[in-house]
């Protein structure tokens, strides 16, 4: 599904390592050698099973890779409701997990020394520099407002405390008049998206807290300011051609990919206001922060790439000083703004939710575990202590929080020989 030659030259240009990736799916491991307890993970995919039986999504995909191999691969019911059978190369909305794609492709620019993480917004887009934050609403309804104590930074952008809001779930003054505003997705480029949100007010002083918002799309305009070419170039050249990502990108171009796409039910295609995007047209507005499809094989190869320390098959990406810096904690004392996503036990890092205790979280994992999914349901765990990552798809908005923690808790239920 490649859409964008990836030349060789492109690869020498970035300093990439070795050979270029062939993007074959990892190797197959046996189950109880990689540590867990087959009956363990038969009955996690009864679990999902039960759920497609009860018409909950029409199907899904489960991976769990340890060491290198994947230990478990299963595929569940249907890629479209009433259709053919899911496949193993059905190709999935993945929404938020493009977030640590965009991620990793900003810490190369940082690693080439061309992007700074503590640098204001408006060192590489214009109209960043004067940002208001919303304190109230008058008695006629105009918004009151105040400066912003300082500027937006670019890790601002990738911790999501940069002060914007996403708007299409939540209440609130700022959240409504991004929803009034004239930003429209489906006409608009990154960079015109990204001014028009530089004129609204922010729902929170920057760096005080922690919002689910734009900031990653706000960040693919940044990688395209300093990387000087459009997002999906951009991440094909750095991301997706090194690691063997062909079925990776912002739409689906080639009509025989096309009956490759999973679909959710009919009546579970929204989120929030908005009806799930068709990967079947170009889009103008290449969405850092949820715009990407992808195959369950495809993001094992950039999940491994992580768990690796930043390569794969010969191919670097990052350096693992830059992975260990992205899956820290950043957020220290900033605080949670109206809707916390990482959860209770959870910080986070750059793109990432990061566990900072084995407790307090209502689900198994080990500190320094981290993870992010999709609106549509996609999920992916990574565990370097284990050297594990659990991947997750199925398109079912209404479905994916409940399947997580049954994921979560029976993975590592299953995992009987814990690494020391």
């Amino acid at each position: 599904m490649r859409r964008i030659p990836y030349a060789f030259a492109a690869g020498l240009a970035l300093g990439l390592a070795g050979p270029l990736a062939a993007g074959e799916p990892l190797p197959r491991g046996d189950a109880a050698d990689l540590g867990f307890d087959p009956e363990a993970l038969s009955a996690l995919d009864a679990a999902i099973q039960d759920r497609i039986d009860a018409g909950a999504f029409p199907g899904a995909i489960l991976m769990v890779a340890r060491d290198g191999e994947v230990a478990h691969l299963s595929i569940f019911g249907e890629r479209t409701e009433g259709g053919e059978a899911m496949s193993e190369d059905a190709i999935f909305r993945i929404y938020s997990m493009t977030k640590p794609i965009a991620s990793v492709a900003a810490m190369q620019l940082v690693e080439e020394g061309r992007l700074h993480i503590g640098a204001p917004v408006s060192a590489y887009l214009p109209g960043w520099d004067e940002m208001t934050v919303v304190t109230g609403v008058a008695d006629d309804g105009t918004l009151e407002t105040e400066p912003a104590r300082r500027a937006p930074t670019v890790q601002d952008l990738l911790r999501h405390t940069a002060g914007l809001t996403y708007g299409f779930f939540g209440s609130g003054p700022a959240r409504e008049a991004l929803l009034n505003s004239p930003v429209d997705y489906a006409t608009m480029d990154n960079m015109q998206i990204a001014a028009e949100l530089a004129k609204l007010p922010l729902e929170h002083q920057p760096g005080t807290a922690w919002e689910y918002s734009r900031a990653t799309d706000v960040l693919g305009a940044v990688i395209e300011a300093v990387d000087g070419r459009p997002l999906a170039e951009a991440l094909e050249a750095r991301i997706f051609g090194p690691l063997g990502m062909d079925d990776t990108g912002f739409w689906v171009e080639d009509e025989a990919d096309r009956a490759r796409i999973a679909e959710a039910k009919a009546d579970d295609r929204k989120i929030g206001p908005f009806d799930m995007f068709d990967p079947r047209e170009r889009p103008s507005f290449e969405s850092g922060g949820g715009g990407l499809v992808s195959t369950i094989h495809d993001y094992s190869r950039f999940a491994q790439m992580l768990l690796n320390g930043g390569e794969l098959d010969g191919v670097r990406i990052l350096s693992p000083g830059t992975v260990e810096y992205m899956t820290a904690d950043h957020l220290g004392a900033i605080g949670p703004g109206k809707y916390y996503l990482p959860g209770p036990g959870y910080g986070f890092g750059l793109g990432f939710g990061v566990r900072t205790a084995t407790g307090v979280a209502p689900t198994v994992g080990n500190p320094g575990e981290y993870y992010w999914g999709g609106a549509a349901g996609t999920y992916a765990v990574w565990d370097p202590e284990e050297e594990m990552f659990i991947l997750y798809m199925m398109q079912s908005p209404e479905s994916r929080v409940g399947v997580r923690h049954v994921l979560r808790n029976m993975t590592y239920g299953a995992l009987v020989d814990a690494e020391d």
